[in-house]
């Protein structure tokens, strides 16, 4: 189903160089933000103090936020756990505060707001456990992406294999180095938002490249430049309809999902938009560079010497 269709071919090829230069340099940015500022991990990383508290009525979050700012406690995470009276507090280690002394804190700022809070359960993440997700969290990535290098090999010849893991990889340094720039907190919900970019931005490169493939075995005659923006210009109408809708739904959790959800918004926004760009911009691109034409993707048939119509 194609709702934009576009008539003529779009000349995406022809500003491949200058695309290059862009990527490039946002890229090395990129890598730049996460030497020299690095991410600002969160407590799931870094370890900290769990506080389970319950309400009487429905807590408000927002409240309880202003409450932990006014004493010094900016960078805590506060959320609903199980029911709206009961709320998970995370905060962060604070070397002059012991566990206990940092909960009887916090626990008297809640009550002096609202009477009838009752602390449930006082947990501490250490920071070997800290470190241990950290480690985890950074295999899982490694994981993925090894197995979706061995997806594209197998799938793909490896001009395009090779042009697909670069595009990938450029889409999540981008994000890291977003979240290194303006110093948002990286915890678990980014790193799932990461890997939920890795698999997506895989699904357009596929997408993409099948088309690619396909006219190189059916526009034998054509320009490799010429072929490429076929193919893309043909993909147009799914790519609108499938990242719009995507994008529609982030936007809301972005908007409606509160702090909780913010950063995992803004990691999969950023990724679906650059997603769109590195497939189009830097994979096409980079597998035309690596020399892929009618050649070394088109399948000739074999000729038939008695002119026989081949049996089914």
């Amino acid at each position: 189903m194609e709702i934009f269709r576009v008539k003529k071919d779009i000349p995406f090829m022809k500003y491949r160089n200058i695309s290059a230069v862009i990527s490039t340099s946002i890229f090395i940015l990129s890598i730049a933000f996460l030497t020299f500022k690095g991410l600002n991990l969160g407590v799931d990383f870094t370890g900290g103090t769990i506080m389970e508290v319950s309400y009487p009525e429905a807590a408000n979050i927002e409240e309880i936020r202003k409450t932990l700012s006014s004493i010094d406690l900016n960078d805590t995470q506060v959320q609903n756990f199980g029911t709206a009276k009961d709320v998970l507090i995370r905060l962060p280690i604070k070397e002059n505060l012991s566990i206990a002394q940092l909960s009887e804190k916090v626990a008297s700022a809640l009550r002096e707001v609202s009477i009838g809070v009752e602390v449930m359960r006082v947990e501490s993440v250490g920071a070997q456990v800290g470190d241990e997700l950290y480690e985890k969290g950074a295999l899982a990535v490694l994981f993925v992406i090894i197995g979706i290098m061995l997806y594209l090999w197998l799938r793909f010849e490896w001009r395009f294999a090779v042009a697909a893991i670069v595009a990938n990889m450029h889409d999540v340094i981008i994000i890291l180095g977003f979240f290194a720039f303006f110093q948002w907190e990286f915890n678990l919900t980014v790193l799932a938002a990461v890997l939920a970019v890795l698999g997506y931005s895989v699904n357009e490169s596929v997408v993409v490249f099948d088309r690619v493939r396909e006219n190189f075995r059916r526009m034998r005659k054509d320009s490799v430049e010429k072929v490429i923006n076929n193919a893309i210009t043909r993909t147009m109408s799914r790519t609108i309809m499938t990242h719009l809708s995507t994008q529609t739904v982030v936007v809301s959790m972005l908007i409606f999902g509160g702090e909780i959800l913010n950063n995992f918004a803004l990691a999969l926004t950023i990724g679906i938009l650059f997603g769109i760009y590195s497939s189009i911009m830097v994979g096409c691109p980079l597998a035309m560079w690596l020399g892929t034409n009618q050649s070394n993707l088109a399948i000739t048939q074999p000729e038939n010497k008695n002119n026989e119509i081949p049996s089914s």
